[in-house]
């Protein structure tokens, strides 16, 4: 079971993490390329699930502090 707050997403789409990381497309895009931010593809969609957002925030507060 995936620990994510009530109403959100199991998985995100890369407009929804470039709204909330305020990120390019690009970018989120880089960070996937780069394997720091973990994917799944379903066809030809590419999805971040949410808790793979979490962690990738959490790792980057983690290398900040």
């Amino acid at each position: 079971m995936i620990d994510t707050a009530p109403g959100t997403p199991e998985v995100l789409t890369v407009p929804e993490v470039m709204t909330a990381l305020r990120l390019s497309r690009f970018k989120v895009y880089d960070l996937i390329r780069s394997k720091q931010l973990r994917s799944i593809t379903i066809g030809r969609a590419r999805r971040i699930p949410a808790a793979a957002l979490a962690e990738f925030i959490s790792n980057q507060m983690e290398e900040a502090a």
